[in-house]
């Protein structure tokens, strides 16, 4: 099958200074030769990323968006940080080569890796004639990651310090509250009521820790170029931390749209998650707890967080197109998928289900 993830020529106002990175890359990277070939990745609507191809050798860098950033966000490290301790134990990263915080260079703080081939999808291509067993096995492929994940012994990889995981559950709520009335625009309703809830009901620490990825979909994984119901790696660490695997969960399941929900949640829908054999979300839940022996009972309230959270980040790019940080129009009518969640989000917290 042909590699499904390609470049296009760098977007205007986005250019990366091959001047500037090329000798720069070559002191850091032994062996590195030749001419280099600057393109970027169309996907992705945060962080920036960039195919660096060599004769010999192809490289990716990422670095945070133009414009104004939230305080805490896109923050490169960490992502570099958490692929190089987890490599050894979790192989499903891509190995890293470089990092620099000196924003004298391109003006932002960058890490570079090494590209890994494969497929990144947002559907399953027609032509790949998959039917529900193949659907089934990427998808059971695609959990038993996050499980193998989540139950990672955090010490024994090195991992112990990478975050605060006593009081993770409350860090998040307030400060996706926080975020999001610092992101605020006249045309989105405040939804004062969904940041209420979350912060009333909010479940005591439930004692488990694990490393968790925070944007877990599988357009942030890359398939196997010659069997793609497997994974080769998983990319996008940028908001990973260590907390209750539960928080993670939530996010996951949040992007997970089945073909029976209402209209306004299948506009949020980006990964391949409606085709038959894949799971529903009590499936999951099911499938989860017997992987990892956690108690998924009350997965509600952790499943309107992961909805809240979405809402926030999208809102995040949203009030970047609005104040004229970023001219990328394909950010022009993120406005509407934030109401589509919120309005989820305040559905669920009525029902009480997942």
């Amino acid at each position: 099958m042909a590699d499904s993830n390609p470049t296009i020529k760098v977007r205007a106002g986005e250019a990366l200074d091959l001047s500037v990175i090329d000798p720069l890359l070559k002191e850091a990277i032994p062996g590195l030769s030749g001419q280099a070939v600057v393109t970027q990745y169309p996907s992705g609507a945060s962080n920036l990323t960039y195919a660096i191809d060599y004769p010999e050798r192809r490289l990716v860098l990422r670095r945070p968006p133009f414009g104004k950033i939230p305080k805490g966000g896109h923050d490169m490290f960490r992502e570099y940080r958490i692929m190089r301790d987890l490599k050894p134990a979790f192989s499903a990263v891509p190995p890293v080569q470089f990092y620099t915080d000196d924003e004298s260079y391109i003006g932002k703080e960058f890490y570079v890796m090494d590209r890994v081939d494969g497929h990144i999808l947002h559907r399953i291509p027609e032509e790949w004639t998959w039917g529900e067993a193949e659907n089934r096995a990427l998808c059971e492929e695609f959990f038993s990651k996050l499980c193998d994940l989540h139950t990672l012994d955090v010490e024994a990889a090195g991992l112990s310090d990478f975050g605060r995981p006593e009081g993770y559950v409350e860090r998040q709520i307030k400060g996706w509250n926080r975020r999001w009335n610092r992101v605020l625009t006249d045309d989105v309703p405040h939804y004062e009521d969904v940041q209420s809830w979350l912060e009333t009901n909010m479940p005591k620490d439930s004692g488990k820790v694990g490393v968790l990825h925070g944007d877990y979909r599988i357009d942030n994984c890359i398939l196997n170029p010659d069997d793609p119901t497997k994974i080769s790696a998983i990319i996008d660490w940028e908001i990973s931390a260590l907390g209750d695997p539960l928080m993670d969960l939530g996010n996951t399941l949040a992007y997970w749209i089945q073909a029976d929900d209402p209209p306004h949640m299948q506009l949020t829908v980006r990964q391949p998650c409606r085709n038959p054999g894949m799971m529903t979300r009590q499936e999951i839940l099911e499938f989860y707890a017997d992987r990892t022996g956690y108690d998924v009972s009350d997965m509600a309230y952790y499943y309107v967080y992961g909805i809240w959270r979405l809402c926030v980040i999208i809102q995040q790019i949203y009030f970047r197109y609005v104040s004229g940080s970023t001219q990328d129009e394909r950010f022009k009518n993120y406005g509407q998928m934030v109401m589509a969640l919120a309005e989820t989000a305040r559905e669920k917290i009525k029902t009480g289900d997942v």
